[in-house]
């Protein structure tokens, strides 16, 4: 392994004796991530990943308080990935556990709880059997999400295991904004309606912004705009989630990195009749589309804001389309709401993209939104208002950690009888 010379992260903190060590897992289709908690002081002690699983060049990478290692190798799958962490955790120069038992919980993202799950649970066989029922809502996320738990089970033994997922926020949508204008028996028979995601990071600004507002968790109305390479937003009134933009997959709402976002369905029905078949339809929607597709390009913001700037006039539009899409959104969900208290702008593109927060918010005066452009400038990734002083909407910029929500929920139930 690769000791690679990296400043020790200011969140590292020393391990307090009366503090609990919760793992938390994050299992994608091609990687796993983890972070080590030290709670409830909320103190990160530990993160890393494996990533490409399933190839002959894996990337292992681990931070702690000795800095960061990495290594390249070999990993077949998951049981080997986990391996692979476990060494890492437990090596003796870089590592951050002495042993296996010092780790009191774990906590698992599961993408797709269904109409089953609506909060963090305790995981036992009925819940794994509830992760499984759902696998064709995701199929390239709830396999590996269960099976991470059942490796982390065998790593660890009989330690609670927390599943928290990312559906669970936003089950509290009432039915006129999940259901579909389609026949009953879709819903009744297979279920077909809006489940929404990244509801572990809406919830944790959603609680952030109150806190920082002074206010009540259960008494502030928000829009909270999740956006990265996948994008969402919702409608937070009274602390729950009202509406949001994905629906039965996270391929509908806003504009996405490669995913097409809303569209009339007419499109495929057309396309079909000109040769292209369910496959080439399913991937042309989610991985050529979006930013890439109109850009013709990237799907990255950052290139597309330099292509723009250089008199790329495609990657102009993307940007554009990109904006207009999420303004609409925010149009629409200050109808739903009524009143609105704050704005919240997180994920990687919320977060670090002072250009595109500008160019969604412009020319929303008459709607009480105005930006402050010294105030946006300097919140790159930084935590902050960026409203103008006459502004009557606060506008916020949060940082997500939807790990420290899991960890949280993870520290929360482990602990309850």
């Amino acid at each position: 392994m690769i000791s690679l010379q990296s400043p020790p992260l200011h969140l590292f903190r020393q391990r307090d004796k009366q503090s609990m060590k919760i793992l938390i897992f994050n299992c994608g289709s091609s990687s796993i991530k983890f972070k080590l908690f030290n709670m409830p002081e909320e103190s990160l002690l530990a993160e890393g990943a494996i990533e490409r699983v399933g190839s002959e060049d894996a990337l292992a990478s681990l931070r702690t308080t000795h800095g960061k290692v990495e290594s390249i190798q070999a990993i077949q799958d998951y049981p080997s990935g986990f391996a692979v962490i476990k060494s890492m955790l437990l090596d003796k120069d870089n590592g951050a556990l002495a042993s296996l038992s010092e780790v009191s919980a774990c906590g698992h993202r599961v993408v797709h709880g269904g109409e089953d799950f609506g909060g963090s649970m305790r995981i036992d066989n009925e819940l794994e059997a509830g992760i499984e029922a759902v696998f064709e809502l995701a199929p390239l996320h709830n396999p590996p999400n269960l099976t991470g738990i059942k490796e982390s089970q065998k790593m660890f033994g009989d330690i609670p295991q927390i599943a928290c997922f990312d559906t669970a926020f936003h089950q509290s949508i009432p039915e006129v904004a999940f259901r579909y204008a389609l026949p009953e028996d879709l819903y009744t028979h297979h279920r077909i309606r809006r489940y929404g995601f990244h509801g572990m990071s809406h919830q944790f600004v959603a609680r952030r912004a109150a806190k920082l507002m002074g206010k009540h968790k259960y008494s502030v109305n928000l829009i909270t705009c999740h956006l990265g390479n996948g994008s969402s937003i919702a409608a937070v009134r009274d602390g729950h989630s009202i509406d949001t933009s994905m629906g039965l997959t996270p391929l509908e709402g806003l504009v996405m990195g490669t995913r097409s976002g809303d569209l009339d369905p007419g499109i495929l029905f057309y396309l079909q009749r000109k040769g292209y078949d369910t496959e080439s339809l399913d991937v042309m929607l989610n991985k050529k589309s979006g930013l890439l597709g109109v850009s013709g390009t990237s799907n990255d913001v950052r290139d597309l804001e330099l292509k723009a700037g250089k008199g790329d006039e495609k990657a102009a539009l993307a940007l554009d389309v990109f904006a207009y899409r999420i303004k609409k959104y925010i149009g629409s969900y200050m109808a739903v709401l009524n009143r609105v208290d704050a704005i919240v702008f997180t994920g990687g593109i919320g977060e670090n993209g002072v250009a595109m927060r500008s160019r969604i918010l412009a020319e929303m005066d008459q709607q009480g939104i105005l930006i402050d452009g010294p105030r946006n400038d300097i919140h790159t990734g930084v935590e902050g208002e960026i409203q103008a002083s006459t502004s009557r909407i606060k506008i916020m910029v949060i940082p997500t950690n939807e790990e420290l929500a899991i960890a949280r929920d993870t520290f929360k139930l482990s602990n309850s009888k």
